[in-house]
This record gives structure tokens, sequence and C-alpha cells, in this order.
């Protein structure tokens, strides 16, 4: 479904969602002891070795950042030129240097996902149409549906926040020349032998991935992430980017994640967030009424519920913080999103979740909840 979000919805329609609304929000000022299933970071991290190198970078810190060994590491990383290769302060950044460097008459942004590609594109003056994936398809992608006049087109890969893992061929098929289609992968290393990625692709045109380090490695507040795209690509999102964009705390982080050992610790962590993500997925099953968008493919979940506004904050009051969904295009108040955490910690979140369900469902003239069967989507 196309949706235009210039355009003033309908009488009773939903309001425009907040599109600068982060998980970090969930849990920001909430207080010591809420645990975190808002923010979609890996727990644990960074690992004790990453945090070394980090500190012995900081003897160097008098002298301007030179990220020639970090881009090095990571054209390498993808077997890739190192023309092909841009160093960003996180993906966020590079949503940035996408939305001013790029001329596009028609972006389009494939939602559900990651809100802040659509945010940059609308403060560098572009006018958005979005692409509204339907729930009771599974927010699959069908590439028939991004119109053919696109010439810059978003889409995230495994999507935040369904966790969707789409096709790379249904991704390929959106390539086509005189259009940029820009691929969201900081979620992909989370994916067991990333499959679907089109990190490494050059033989289709226009493309351009994104990737962070900052889920995986617990960086988010290092900021450091990459492109990787055509050499003409990167030199139009490079002249976009101001001197030494990247710290050498950052260039250093993202050489140690880039080198064969590090790949293997990320290889194996993904293995174990699927096995943590099956049992979180088990144990929501448990609960009439809720709705698991799958197959999941990335460190979260999404589910659908009645009375998710009543359920979230109730959850707070029990000593856990989820992800809202209605600052989500294509979602609604009824959607919340819930990082994987280890198998204890979901133990311990699903005897919450039953005692805010039960008493959502006491004090609710909704009832027992929603058919979900259905599967429409609010927004």
């Amino acid at each position: 479904m196309l949706a235009d979000p210039e355009t003033p919805g309908a009488p009773g329609a939903h309001p425009e969602p907040d599109l600068r609304h982060h998980g970090d929000a969930e849990v920001r000022d909430a207080g010591a002891g809420l645990t975190d299933l808002a923010v979609n970071v890996r727990a644990g991290t960074p690992p004790a070795w990453l945090k070394a190198r980090i500190a012995s970078s900081l003897e160097d810190l008098a002298v301007y950042p030179d990220p020639r060994s970090a881009h090095h590491a990571v054209a390498v990383r993808h077997g890739l030129p190192p023309g092909h290769v841009l160093l960003t302060a996180g993906a966020a950044e590079a949503f940035v240097l996408v939305a001013r460097a790029f001329t596009a008459r028609r972006p389009v942004v494939v939602h559900p996902q990651f809100t802040e590609p659509e945010a940059a594109l609308r403060d560098a003056g572009h006018r958005v149409e979005r692409v509204l994936l339907d729930a009771r398809d599974g927010f699959r992608l069908r590439p028939e549906a991004v119109p053919e006049e696109a010439d810059l087109v978003v889409v995230g890969n495994p999507t935040n926040p369904t966790s969707v893992l789409h096709r790379a061929e249904d991704l390929a098929l959106l390539a086509r020349p005189g259009r940029v289609l820009v691929v969201d992968e900081a979620f992909m290393d989370a994916v067991p032998g990333e499959r679907e990625s089109l990190a490494g692709h050059t033989d289709l045109p226009g493309l351009v991935v994104l990737r962070s380090l900052t889920k995986t490695w617990g960086l988010a507040g290092l900021r450091i992430g990459y492109v990787l795209a055509g050499p003409d690509r990167i030199a139009a999102l490079k002249r976009a980017q101001p001197l030494w964009p990247v710290s050498g705390p950052a260039l250093a982080a993202a050489e140690a994640c880039s080198e064969p050992q590090a790949l293997a610790e990320a290889a194996h962590a993904a293995h174990r967030i699927a096995a943590d993500r099956a049992h979180l997925v088990a144990r929501l099953a448990e609960f009439d009424g809720l709705h698991v968008c799958e197959p999941a493919a990335g460190p979260f979940v999404l589910i659908r519920l009645a009375n998710a506004v009543a359920v979230r904050e109730r959850l707070r009051g029990l000593g856990f913080a989820v992800r809202r969904g209605d600052s989500f295009p294509g979602l609604g108040r009824d959607w919340l999103r819930l990082a994987v955490r280890d198998r204890a910690t979901t133990d311990r979140f699903a005897v919450a979740l039953a005692k805010a369900l039960a008493e959502s469902r006491a004090t609710s003239p909704r009832g027992n909840g929603i058919r979900v069967s259905s599967g429409a989507a609010d927004g």
C-alpha cells in the first residue's frame, strides 16, 4: 500500500507517528532496576577484549583520526576494494548523508521500518512516500508494490521492528539504473550466516548497503558504522560528510570488529540469539490473544495484543521496559517490540507479562484480546 505522509488523513485516521521516538526513550530516566527489552543492543557487551582495544586507542587522542587501517579491515571483511567503503559515525549518520548527497524526485521508504531514514530525508527537504507492508502478509516485501518511478528506495533487512528477513532476490529486483537502493543491514550480523545479505555485491546498479557495529558489539555510545556501495556513490556520500567524522576510538573498534576472530565471535552470538529468540517466541505462544510476527530473524520480535499501551505501562511497574510500536508507520497502538535476551530473563518477563495482561484485561472494556486471525495492521 502506497501512502503519502504529507497528505492529511481522513477523519478518524491514526495520527502521524513520532519518527524521532527511539527505544532508548523507554529506559531513559527510568531509574535503577528496569530490565531493558526496548533497546536492541546485545546484552553483556562490549566484550573485554574490545574494551581493551578501544582503551588502547586513547593514547592517540591528540592525533587526528586516521581511518586507513579500519577502512582496509572493513573492505577485506566484505571482499571489496577500498573505494567501495565509507566509515560513518553509526548508521544514523549514513542516513543523513544519503538524504543530503542524492537528488531524488520520488523517494520511497518501505515501512514498517526504522524511522530515522525517513526523518533524515524529510529534514533534507525531500517529499517522502511510504510503501506500507501488510501485517496479513507477514510484512513480506513485494517488489511490485514499489513504484517504478521511485528513484530512491529505502528498506531494512532484517527489518526493525518486524524482524522480517526479506529475500535477497526480492531486494535485487528493486535495483535498476537511475535508482539508489538503500538497504539497511544494521542487524544482519545477528542473522546466522548473514543469509540474504547484499553486502559485498557489486553487480546491482545503485546499491547502497548500510551496516552498524553498535548492535552486536554494544557500541551505541561510540557511534560506528559504514556504507558499502560503488565508488561513485561512496564519493558522493563522502562529499556530504564533515572532516574526521569518525573518532579514533571508533576507528579502533571498526578494525577490531572486522578481524577474523571477531567475526567468529559474532557468528557464535548470532546462533545464540536465534536460540534465545526461539525460547522467547515459545513463551509468548502461551498467551491467548497475543500474536507474534513470524518468522522472526532479528534480535527482537514484534507482537500484537489488545491494550498494548496499558500492558506496556504495567510492565514498567513490574520492572520491564518494552518498545512501543505506534511510532512506526504502518503499525498502531496494539503493537510492541521486544528485544531478545537470555532465557532466564525471558522467563522472568513471561511471569511479568502474565500479570500485566491479567490486570489489563480485568480493567479493559475490550475483554480478553484481539482476533489474531485477522492480522490487520492498525496503521
